[in-house]
């Protein structure tokens, strides 16, 4: 190897450290390795930054905006009660997730799909308590193993097809992965039901909501017509709220105190809680509730344009002493109390009635300028916006969910690409009123593209140096003409390769040599050529391995070693399955 590819080869295993090793962000370990490549010359500017334009990391990007369509309007609480429902442990969780991810996987990119996925299942898990560590890798790991069954479930498998039908002629049918696929899926949601108890890492932040000081009292309201109406407590999933406290329901001048899981809601039921800032966030999302007080109503700009913001009353505020309706504090300051918290204290009456004192945190729905507006005033010794609070649009909710489904069919027919159909839905997202552009820039995740973006470079690299070459001659020269045990080093080559660097570059790499090595030995290149569909497309050792992998471990709190701990031994399950069945579908001689 020329001097490049042992600086690039470096340059690989000093990322792997950093990343194993330390808790530096990743996307500044790639976005620094790249810097060091570009500067010692061994890769151009084009190939060091064209992958920040690839496809997929686009696409990524825009599913983002899809992803906050779906979230804005309460879709995103929609579709995890009925497709995700109540898990009992993590366990159950990891089943009720994984099936389905796994199961439109198959016919759906599974890129775009955790990306759609990624919000949907952490504000799930977070409701019911299970730890983000024990669900986002089994995300990832499930969305990847559905994608092995089918021509379309991976890009590497379609960019595998395209290879094979340029190189042969021959053209690669839908469902031939499947033989080995299914297989390998099954195996590999066994081994993570099974391993993820002892393996994952169960990490919870050092502290929790239940913490806060601030213990808000909130009113809502069940709206006449509501979904929520004739369900139980516990079936309309207020039974179990994260850092919230049901305390009694208000029907009609009759207080229910202790309220038990089987009350059953009525219309116009005034529902009392007793909760932290972020579980009252989260309330105001559920589709059916409103807040109890009219004040929100009578609010001049619409609620898809406010958001809440909490407010520390002063001494010196007017209203110290009133209460909030004789101080008429909607008038005043164009924003509508809904919650208040005092110490700790339970705040006795309706809110309205309550005397203000100094000292008193209130949650307003306000506009966003409320905040530049009064953090100088005198009246409030503090203001601060509270992020991701701004009021769900219910009624645009089938609207985001039919954009979404037709986004999935468009693209899993193939009618158009994965990209086109993510541009077109983001822009029916944003025509529709589903989400706003503010809310769709802020959405984008960029150290998430950044790592993409990056990583794609760094494969680039490995490529054009000649170092991945080099590495891939050496490994295969140990086959010594068996063609089993050249299948078994031609998938652990890619498997290798695929860790390193991206998916897509590891199959274009080791495809001639694989066509190269069934041609030496003369046997079919299909046992080879499904061989390294597999491995290029199952990279569960690394998080730089495969575009998901990079997806879920900012939000699930991983280390590298989890990656490799959990991951590599998945990886030599797949390996074995893959080595055993391959030969048994696609005979070496027919």
């Amino acid at each position: 190897m020329e001097w490049q590819a042992w600086v690039t080869v470096g340059v690989v295993l000093w990322v792997v450290g950093l990343l194993a090793f330390t808790r530096l962000s990743p996307d500044l370990v790639m976005l620094a390795a790249i810097t060091l490549l570009l500067t010692l010359g061994v890769l151009s500017e084009k190939d060091a930054f064209n992958g920040f334009a690839n496809e997929g990391m686009l696409t990524v990007a825009v599913l983002f905006v899809v992803a906050a369509g779906i979230r804005e309007t309460g879709a995103l609480s929609f579709l995890a009660q009925r497709a995700l429902g109540r898990p009992v442990s993590a366990t159950a969780a990891q089943l009720r997730m994984m099936l389905p991810v796994a199961a439109m996987s198959s016919f759906m990119n599974n890129t775009p799909l955790v990306a759609m996925m990624l919000p949907v299942v952490a504000d799930w898990a977070k409701k019911h308590r299970i730890a983000l560590s024990k669900v986002m890798m089994p995300l990832s790991f499930a969305a990847i193993l559905g994608g092995l069954c089918t021509l379309i479930g991976t890009s590497t498998n379609v960019v595998i097809s395209g290879l094979v039908a340029r190189e042969t002629g021959e053209a690669l049918h839908l469902f031939d992965p499947v033989w080995v696929g299914f297989p390998c899926a099954a195996a590999g949601l066994i081994y993570i039901v099974l391993c993820s108890r002892w393996l994952l890492p169960d990490r919870r932040p050092a502290i929790s909501e239940r913490d806060d000081p601030r213990q808000y009292t909130v009113e809502m309201l069940v709206d006449p017509g509501s979904p929520l109406v004739g369900q139980t407590i516990e079936e309309a999933g207020l039974r179990h709220l994260v850092g919230l406290y049901l305390m009694e329901i208000d029907r009609g001048g009759q207080v229910l105190p202790a309220v038990g899981p089987r009350e059953r809601l009525e219309e116009n039921d005034r529902l009392v809680f007793a909760g932290v800032v972020e579980s009252v966030v989260d309330l105001q999302k559920i589709r059916g509730l409103k807040p109890a007080t009219d004040q929100v109503f009578k609010l001049d700009f619409p609620r898809s344009n406010r958001c809440l913001i909490e407010a520390v009353v002063s001494n010196t505020c007017p209203l110290a002493g009133k209460t909030i309706r004789e101080g008429r504090f909607r008038t005043i300051y164009n924003a509508a109390v809904i919650a208040l918290a005092r110490n700790g204290e339970r705040v006795q009456g309706k809110l309205g009635d309550v005397v203000l004192q100094a000292g008193d945190t209130l949650l307003l729905e306000a506009h966003p300028e409320f905040e530049a507006q009064h953090r100088d005033s005198r009246d409030f010794f503090l203001v601060s916006r509270v992020e991701n609070s701004t009021p769900a649009r219910h009624e645009r909710a089938w609207a985001a969910l039919l954009i979404l489904g037709g986004m999935v069919l468009v693209a899993g027919f193939g009618w158009l690409s994965m990209l086109n159909a993510a541009l077109l839905a983001a822009g029916l997202m944003l025509v529709s009123g589903c989400c706003s552009g503010t809310v769709a820039r802020r959405s984008i995740d960029w150290q998430v593209l950044l790592v993409i973006g990056a990583s794609f470079g760094l494969g680039r690299a490995m490529e054009t140096t000649g170092a991945a070459q080099s590495i891939a001659e050496v490994l295969l020269s140990t086959a010594a003409g068996n063609p089993w045990l050249a299948l078994v080093v031609m998938y652990g080559l890619t498997m290798l390769f695929t860790e390193l660097m991206s998916n897509n570059a590891a199959a274009v790499l080791v495809f001639p040599i694989a066509m190269a090595t069934a041609k030496t030995l003369g046997v079919s290149y299909m046992p080879f050529i499904m061989a390294i569909m597999m491995a290029a497309s199952c990279g569960f050792a690394t998080p730089i391995g495969y575009q998901t992998n990079l997806m879920v471990y900012g939000p699930g709190g991983y280390r590298f070693r989890d990656y490799l701990c959990f991951g590599g031994a998945l990886n030599l399950v797949i390996w074995g399955i893959t080595v055993v069945v391959v030969p048994w579908a696609w005979p070496f001689r027919p």
